[in-house]
């Protein structure tokens, strides 16, 4: 094994995403010499840019209800975040001087509401702790002497660290950093990957021409979507093929295995959450009968132009394609509009991505059991959980507690 200089025992991660600095960051604070190396020409590049939205970090709902967010249930992510919990990281930005506070949606947020002074907080804190970090550095796989393999501009080079932890993400915003690259190098190892697909992510539908050119980017406000069970309220935006946003991401997972499964997946939107059906064909009833329909929908059901567009878009497929007459049948059609989504965006377009190592792949400590020494952390793991700082928290989590097996491994633990 290779050993500092000052005859530390040595660590490597490899990924400098929220995960792999949480790692870093717990193995420094016990003594390691640690190196990150990053494909990337500067860390952390991903948080970067969600921070543009104003970086949600986490959730403030109970604990059992944070976890019942990620699919599939998996104990070893649970035992993660119920070590570090959403407490845990508000306080651990507080230490950073980056305090925070929970949003009316319950949505936790630094007080800056953005990215980049609690990376240059976090960073300076692991720079303090002497981390190396060694950026434009791609992990390539492992030698035959079990070293970690490394190409960089000035050349390849391996390290042979104590323990290593991999933090590589998954595959979404690939230009970022995440592409999936360590996959066919984990599967030579004959480690379990199950195959990375799109999370948090927008389809397809057919909108006509008219309706697509004139939408394409609207947000479509206060709205709840429902498929099978599942009901959300939230907002989406129209795309020039179909449509996403938060409502949309939230029942993503399902969605696209309805889609992979049979094609397609049938959903409503109830444009009116905030009425009950009877109240809505009340206020239609009401309308002035030499009033248009457009003028009807604005005024007596509230519809904005892109909520009424989407309506007459689910009307199409009525036998005459239009809308119905009635008032009760249109206040039906308004709290419930079909829409059929034909497809997936590319995973490329995706926020996180499914799929990834397999926890039975890992043992109780994060450790690869095909690889003893080695840890895993982060998206790279066989999680998904929706936007909301589910994904934030359960990275940093994840990679506190690879850290934490790295150094029990490594004592005997």
């Amino acid at each position: 094994m290779t050993r500092a200089a000052n005859g530390r025992r040595t660590a490597v991660v490899v990924g400098a995403g929220p995960a792999g600095l949480a790692a870093a960051e717990v193995l420094a604070g016990a003594g390691l010499a640690v190196t990150v190396a990053e494909r990337m020409p500067s860390p952390a590049r991903k948080l970067l840019i969600a921070g543009r939205g104003g970086l949600n970090l986490t959730h403030g709902e109970p604990l059992e209800r944070f976890l019942a967010r990620y699919r599939p249930h998996a104990p070893l992510l649970d035992a993660a975040v119920r070590a570090y919990p959403p407490e845990a990281l508000r306080d651990w930005c507080d230490g950073l001087g980056q305090p925070t506070f929970v949003g009316s949606s319950g949505r936790v947020f630094p007080e800056a509401f953005k990215a980049s002074p609690l990376l240059r907080a976090w960073l300076a804190r692991l720079d303090a702790r002497d981390v190396t970090l060694r950026t434009r550095t791609r992990w390539t796989g492992w030698g035959p002497d079990g070293s970690l393999l490394f190409a960089h501009p000035d050349g390849p080079f391996a390290l042979r660290p104590d323990v290593a932890v991999l933090a590589l993400g998954g595959a979404s915003w690939p230009r970022l950093g995440s592409d999936g690259a360590w996959v066919p190098v984990l599967a030579r190892e004959g480690i379990s990957v199950a195959p990375l697909r799109a999370a948090n992510v927008g389809f397809t539908a057919g909108w006509s021409a008219v309706f697509a050119e004139r939408f394409a980017g609207a947000p479509l406000k206060r709205i709840a979507l429902s498929f099978g069970a599942a009901r959300v309220r939230g907002e989406a935006v129209i795309t020039a093929d179909g449509i996403e946003g938060g409502a949309v991401y939230a029942l993503s997972g399902p969605l696209r295995d309805a889609v992979l499964a049979d094609g397609a997946a049938a959903v409503t939107i109830d444009l009116r959450p905030d009425l009950d059906a009877a109240a809505l064909t009340k206020r239609l009833a009401a309308a002035r009968p030499d009033q248009s329909r457009a003028t009807t929908l604005r005024k007596a059901a509230g519809l904005s132009p892109v909520a009424a567009g989407v309506l007459r878009e689910s009307a199409r497929e009525s036998a005459d394609g239009a809308l119905p007459a009635a008032p009760e049948a249109l206040a039906g059609l308004i709290k419930a509009a079909p829409l059929r989504l034909t497809g997936i965006q590319p995973i490329a377009r995706a926020i996180s991505s499914a799929g990834g190592i397999g926890f039975q792949a890992l043992d109780e400590r994060f450790m690869l059991r095909a690889r003893p020494g080695t840890f895993a952390a982060g998206e790279m793991l066989d999680w998904e959980a929706p936007t909301g700082g589910y994904l934030l928290q359960a990275s940093i989590a994840t990679g506190r507690a690879a850290a934490a097996g790295a150094l029990a491994w490594l004592t005997g633990g």
